[in-house]
Order: structure tokens, then sequence, then C-alpha cells
């Protein structure tokens, strides 16, 4: 993606140019007003035709005191001439001598309905609307120029509601519009989504035999079409008489916007039929309504169809394509199409430089944003807030934050967002200090924060860990700024919580946020779900989806997938399952969820016969799948095929390993007891092995009792993460297992930190709700005598041989050292606190389990008939029968 470059671009500087001084090639310079005033002659006579060649000169001033001296004569001027003289205002934009020539109207020889009409006219296109509509409601009588008028006036601006309203009492003093004015107000109707107006229009139309006149008749579609009425549209499109292209692109432009655009195309093809060659804008219409339904290889099909119909793509279609492209995740494929827009001789516009800029943005390429933004400094459309805006976010999330500063500083008309995006900028960085700076300022500007401003500062600050000050803004936002909380406020709470992993705090904001009538939406669920994916929230996983199904979310896919998720990893795989069944759209995400949750449960098998199906639908794996297949195929210790999958990834799907292909390989060796083909694996590696590797190995080597093995993986270990205090332990007792305890400087240093920084064993529990803690050891607890009993019984039970034959490589201390292990502590307190024997016991723990508990575990299991499901670093372990889901690997 490097070679991606902007031709006959130079290295540009990063700062706005100041204003030109000299008139661009595009500017045109501005007639000058003349305001010298008329000579006194002897007895000068003055004629309306002198006063109208002042006007068409632009000497108004003079032509207000010609007007003056024919008042002083006695005289009054024609109607036409005032209208004249009011025309000029309008040209030449002077609503001060607009007004010198209100105030003058009585020097009109008589009453004129059309000089008022015109008086409307001027005041508002000179930027009076209020004068307009002043002169407008005193008028005694209105005609249809009048209306005309004052509608064209409003429909200028956009103010299409006062349309409607103006032809409602057009009709009530008797005027009905024309085959010019009909066309105005649907627009109006079409604009404010006024369809039932529309329809009155409509039968209007019909009564007064305008249906022929087809720029009338296109204004009828257009309602309908862009009010929705997809049926009516195409109804009154099959009746008319006469249809041009217009007509077409209205159709075209109501099925891409209900979203069927195979209907479109269908009628597109049809215009040929007509013998109407579809135009530009039909192409845009098409090619721009694929790209919002992420079809962008329909879309760029279109646009190769477009060309060799010889219509040539213009800066909309391009747009349209980068636009599409970018927010449609392929943004190295808009920003490749960007530079083919340059080659073509096509100037971007803002929007185009906005699009490329934001996928800059998202890929982090600073270099390609800065060429970018040197196009936009010579085409001098920096001052364009959306472009602003964009460079902002772009340097920001490139982390350069004083470029991103010195482009905000430079925009001078700064909109809510401009501020928003360097707030953002600073909170992403970690730069909380100085976003409330900017945040203070920005309420004593004239642009007030808005609820996104006030979430920004709240999730800026529990990210950075701040959930103090984060909590503190969240009960401000309504009493200082007056805004409204709204579901993405709570939602940065929630997941800021999740983040600093605080699940219990982000459960009462969620609990909190609906007893306020806040309803969750697809966000909130996919941010609180992760934080539930353990073996002790199983019951908080059961809330959240009862949540999901009262908001009829079930249906979104990516709350679907991640529930999937979630259920696996709390020990709840034939609710994933249930899931997956159910869901009537998948995804390659789906697919990965559940196989990846069977693995993650030891069920090979069924991850193997659903990988089998998913290729059959024609279903393409992707990075992921792969490694869950590996990984399945080595709990079922099926070498050959795990080897044959890792060589199709590259050779039938053209992927690229990552470095986690690599240590599921040699996961997959390890546990056939293949160390050789391991170790051989690693030295023909392509890539750096990194701590995953040499993990998985000294695992491979622990289970094999492989010393040599061992002491390699451990050292490589050792160079990656020197200050690893769990790798540091393993070598002090790799190196007593054989023999290497000499006295050693490295060796001192291994003893020093495996004697001061034990790893110590906690586990938690949850019964009857309550989650339970136990630490190695412990026995502060008022219960701890019965439970240390109860193990020691337990224990005696199983006979285990605690020396594992002279090989022990463990996280955690012996326990004739350390004490009883907590998650012995935690079993013995599930089974003596139930009156019966529990189904299910669920334990988290936060270091590697050792042989002696997973003996233990694998025996309760047995002798009480209940599941124990537990969670340690390495492995999901799942006891049942006097078996454990690891296969006795981990």
């Amino acid at each position: 993606m490097e070679n991606l470059m902007i031709t006959c671009i130079s290295k540009p500087p990063v700062i706005i140019p100041t204003k030109h001084d000299n008139l661009s090639e595009f500017s045109q310079p501005q007639t000058k007003l003349s305001f010298s005033y008329i000579k006194n002659t002897k007895n000068p006579k003055i004629t309306d035709n002198h006063v109208k060649y002042l006007a068409r000169s632009g000497r108004l001033a003079e032509a207000v005191a010609a007007l003056d001296s024919i008042a002083l004569s006695g005289s009054q001027v024609r109607p036409n001439t005032f209208i004249s003289l009011l025309q000029a205002c309008i040209d030449f934009g002077s609503l001060d001598l607009g007004r010198k020539l209100h105030a003058r109207i009585h020097l009109v020889k008589e009453s004129d309905p059309f000089v008022e009409t015109k008086l409307v006219s001027m005041y508002a296109k000179c930027g009076s609307f209020a004068d307009a509509r002043k002169v407008f409601d005193e008028m005694s009588q209105k005609n249809l120029y009048t209306w005309s008028a004052m509608i064209g006036a409003y429909s200028r601006v956009s103010r299409w509601k006062e349309v409607v309203e103006l032809f409602f009492l057009m009709m009530e003093d008797g005027v009905l519009p024309d085959g010019f004015l009909f066309p105005r107000i649907l627009q109006a109707c079409a604009n404010c989504g006024d369809v039932r107006t529309g329809r009155l229009l409509h039968s209007l139309v019909i009564r007064l035999g305008m249906v022929c006149y087809t720029r009338v008749s296109n204004s009828v579609l257009a309602v309908y079409a862009k009010c929705g009425k997809l049926r009516s549209a195409r109804r009154f499109f099959d009746y008319m008489n006469e249809r041009d292209r217009v007509t077409w692109n209205s159709m075209l432009l109501a099925y891409c916007q209900k979203g069927e655009n195979d209907e479109a195309y269908k009628l597109f093809n049809g215009m040929w039929g007509e013998g109407i060659e579809p135009c530009i804008v039909s192409w845009n219409i098409l090619i721009n309504s694929y790209n919002q339904l992420g079809r962008c290889d329909v879309a760029l099909g279109l646009m190769k169809e477009m060309e060799s119909s010889r219509v040539s793509p213009d800066v909309f279609t391009w747009t349209s394509m980068i636009s599409g492209l970018a927010q449609n995740g392929r943004r190295w494929q808009a920003l490749f199409l960007f530079k083919e827009m340059l080659l073509a001789g096509i100037k971007p516009n803002g929007v185009t430089i906005t699009s490329a800029v934001s996928a800059c943005a998202s890929l982090k390429v600073l270099k390609l944003g800065l060429e970018i933004h040197s196009i936009a400094l010579r085409m001098g459309i920096t001052d364009n807030v959306l472009v602003g805006n964009s460079l902002i976010d772009m340097y920001a999330k490139c982390g350069e934050l004083e470029a991103a500063r010195q482009v905000f500083d430079m925009i001078e008309e700064k909109d809510v967002y401009t501020w928003n995006s360097m707030i953002a900028g600073y909170c992403q960085a970690g730069y909380c200090g100085k976003a409330y700076e900017l945040f203070i300022k920005m309420q004593e500007s004239d642009v007030k924060p808005n609820v996104i401003t006030w979430n920004t500062m709240i999730s800026g600050y529990i990210q950075n860990g701040d959930e103090d000050r984060a909590m503190d803004l969240f009960q401000r936002i309504e009493q200082d700024g007056k805004i409204r909380r709204n579901t993405a406020s709570w939602n940065a709470l929630i997941a800021g919580y999740v983040q600093l992993g605080a699940i219990d705090k982000a459960f009462g904001v969620f609990r909190q946020m609906q007893s306020c009538s806040i309803s969750p939406n697809s966000v909130t669920i996919l941010s609180i779900l992760p934080g539930c994916a353990n073996l002790i929230a199983t019951k908080k996983v059961k809330e959240i989806h009862g949540c999901i199904l009262r908001r009829d979310l079930e249906f979104v896919i990516s709350i679907s997938n991640s529930l999937i998720d979630t259920y696996a990893k709390s020990g709840n795989i034939l609710y994933s399952r249930n899931i997956f069944d159910g869901m009537s759209t998948r995804d390659i995400i789906s697919w990965n969820s559940i196989i990846g949750g069977y693995v993650l449960h030891g069920c090979f098998d069924a991850a193997l016969d659903l990988f089998d199906q998913m290729r059959k639908l024609g279903i393409k794996p992707n990075r992921g799948t792969f490694l869950s297949i590996i990984l399945a195929r080595g709990i079922a210790k099926m070498v050959d095929e795990g080897k044959q999958i890792f060589s199709s990834i590259s050779d039938n799907y053209e992927i690229i390993p990552a470095i986690e292909h690599y240590s599921a390989m040699i996961d997959l060796y390890g546990r056939s007891g293949r160390l050789g083909e391991a170790m051989e694996f690693i030295e023909d590696m392509p890539i750096e092995p990194d701590s995953s590797v040499w993990t998985s190995l000294l695992t491979a080597s622990r289970i094999h009792k492989d010393i040599a093995l061992a002491v390699l993986a451990g050292e490589r270990l050792l160079d990656l993460e020197p200050g690893n205090i769990v790798v540091n332990q393993l070598m002090y007792q790799i190196y007593s297992l054989c023999g290497k305890l000499d006295d050693s400087s490295k060796v001192r240093k291994l003893e020093k930190e495996s004697t001061l920084r034990r790893s110590l064993g906690h586990s938690w529990i949850e019964v009857r709700n309550t989650v339970h803690a136990f630490v190695t050891g412990d026995q502060s607890k008022p219960s701890s005598n019965l439970l240390h009993s109860w193990v020691q019984n337990i224990t005696r039970e199983v006979n285990i041989d605690d020396h594992h034959g002279g090989f022990f490589i463990e996280e955690e201390e012996k326990e004739e050292i350390g004490g009883i292990h907590s998650e012995k502590l935690a079993i013995a307190f599930a089974l003596i606190s139930s009156p019966s024997s529990p189904q299910s016991i669920r334990i988290v723990k936060n270091i590697r389990m050792c042989r002696n508990c997973h003996l233990t575990a694998k025996y309760v299991s047995l002798r009480f008939g209940c599941e124990i499901y537990l969670s340690d670093t390495k492995f999901f372990h799942h006891f049942k029968n006097g078996r454990c889901s690891c296969g006795d690997y981990w």
C-alpha cells in the first residue's frame, strides 16, 4: 500500500494559507455602484426615459435624486419606470436604495399591483424577508404575480412549510396557481414531506387540465417519489403521456430511496427501450444508491458501464464511489480511486477531499493525509468546515495533535463538529486536561457544547481511568449544560467501566438507565456483553439476553454474534448453539463465534462439523476460522489434517498466516508429542517467534517432560519478557530440575525474583447471587477450618502423588509451602454451602491451575456427580465424570 502516491504533489506544509489578495480565475469583478449626484442645471427637464437610463447604468443614487426633482416639479413617473428602478436595486443588491424608492412610491402616477409586487420581490431578493412580507400583507389587491413573487421568495431560501401555507392563503383569496407556480408549490410539498397537500394539488392539476404540462406532471411525480409513496409514484408514472429524463430520474430516485435498487436498474434499462438515453444524473442516482447499500462492486461495475456508454463520470460520480468505498471499510481502494480521479483530470470537491482524508484517518496513514491536505490547500478549500473537521480528525488519529490544533485554530467559522473533533482528539490521546480546557473555551464561544461534546468528555475521562471526573460530568450534563442525557451518555459510562474491569459498576449503570426509562440500544448491549464473558457472570448474561428480547434486538446480527461468544465463554455452549441455529442471517463472525466456542469447550468434533457445513454453503473462511480449526485438529490429535489446513491458508485462500496461527501449530504438534517437528517448524518460521510460540513449546515440553526443550523455550521467553514474574518462577524451577542452580548471577536473580514475587492464586465463585473470593493459603474466613478439613479429606481420597515423578514446573507454589490452593477452597465452599450437590460449579482463577488441583477437580466431578467449569489463564476446563475437556493438556 506504500506505493499509493498522489502524483505531481510536493511535500506539503501543514499550514493553512492566508487569503489571496488577487482575484482567482473563478472570481468575477462586481460592477461598482455610482453614487455621484446630478449637477444642477438651469430648469432641467427630467423624463421617465432618463430615469430608466440611470437605472440601467447602475447610477441609482442619481436616479433617486432625479425622482426628487420630478416630485419638486409636481410630476409623477409611470409604473414601468418605477419597476425598472426596483429591478436595478435587485440587480445590484442595493437594499438601502430600495428602501429610499419605497419611501417615494407615491410618485407613481397610479396605484399598480405590479409595482407592489416588484417591491415584494426587491425586498425578498435583497435579503429583507420581514419587509417583503409586510408589503405583501398590506397589499389590498394580490394577483397571481404577487403570490408568485412571495412564494418564489420563500422557495429560494428553502422555507417549504411557508410556501405551503401561502398556497392555502392564495386559494382562500380566490387565486389559482398556473403552470409556473404549480411546480414550486409541489416542490415544497415534496421537500417537507407533505404528501396530503401534494395529493390535493394533484387533483387540482387534473381539474385545471395541466397534467399535459410535463414540468407540472414531473413535479407531481416528485412529491410521491420523495415522500416514499412508491406505488402512487409508479401508478402516476405509468399513466403519464409524455416522459422526459427528469421523469425517469424521479422514478429511479423513488426506487433507490426505498432500497429497491434492482427494480431501479430494470427501470434504468427501460429508458433505452423508450429511446431516452440515460444522462449523467441517471447514472449517478444508481451508483450512489448502490454505494449507500454497501454494494460497491455493483457501483464500480456501473461506473465502467457508464464510461463504455460514452458518458464521462463527473465529480459527483467519483465522490460517490470514493465515499462509498471508504464508508464500507474498503479505504485503500477508496484512496486508489482518488488517485485515478486526479489522473483523469477531475477536480475534487470538498466532499471528495473529506472522504479521502477520513479514509487516511481510519488507516492512520499520515503521509497520504499530508498529500491530500496539500491538494486542499492548493484548491483553497481548507476554509470549508467539512474539510477542516476531517483534517483535525485525521491528524488526531495519527497522533499529530499539534498539526490538528493548527488546523483547528485556522478555521474561522467553527461549528460544533470542529470543536468536538479537536476535543475527541485530545481525549483519545489521553490529554483530558487539554480537552477540558477546550471544553471550557467552547462554553464561552458562540458554539455551545452539545450532547456529543459532553459524551466525548465523559468517555475520555473514564477510558483514561478517571471515573470520578467522568461521573461528575455525567451528573452535570443536565444541570450545567441544560442538555438531556441520551443513550450514548449512558453507553459511555458502561463501556468505560467494562474497559476498567469494573463490571459490577457497569451493570449498576445498565440497570439505572433502564429505571430512568432510557432504552438500551445495540451499542449498550455490545458494550456490556464482553464484560460478562466469564464463568461467574452467567446470570448477568441471561439478564442482558432478557433485555435484548424485550427490546426486539435479537435480530441484530452483531448482537446475536456477541451472545454466542459470551454464552460460550460463560460456560453455556448449548445456549450459544441455540442462538446460532435460530439466526435467519449469519455472517462469518457468526460461524467463527460458534466454532470458536466449541473449540474453547474442547468439542473438536462439533467444531469440525460446522467447518464442513460452512464450506458446503460456500462461505469463505478467514483468519479467525483457520485459527479455531487448527486448534480443533490439535485437540483431536489430527496432525496431518492440521498441517493441510495451515498450508491451505496461503495456498488456497491467499491469506498470510499470523503469529497466532504459528502458535496454534506448535500446540498441534505438542498435543501429539511430536516435539521435534514443533522445533523444526519454529526454525522454519518466516517471522520471528514471539512469546506465544515459545509458551506453547514450553507447555508441550512440560507435559511430555522434555527438560532440554523446556530450558530452550524458557530461556527464549526470559529474553522476550525479562520482567514477567511467572516466567522467572518457571525458569527457576526448570534450572532446579536440570541441576543448573549454580552460583551464576542470572540464577541468583531468578532465585531472588522467585522468592520475593511469588504468584499468589486467587479464585472467584458465585454462590446464591454473591461472588466469593478465595486466596491460596488464606485462613481468615469464618469457615476456613471447615473448608480446609474438607479439602484434606478429599486429598486423602484422591491419593495424589504430589511430586509429579520429580518433574514439577508450576506457576503456583506447592501446597506444603504456600497452603491450600484457592480453587480447592472454592470447590469446597460450593459443595459445603449447598444442601445437595450442585449441578455445576463455576470458578475463575487468575493463574494456571496445577496438576494436583486438576486431578482433584476431576475426582470431585466423578465423586459428587457435578460439572465443574474452571477458567484459568491457560485454558477453559470443563470437568465432568472424572474427565476434563482440555484432555490433560494445558
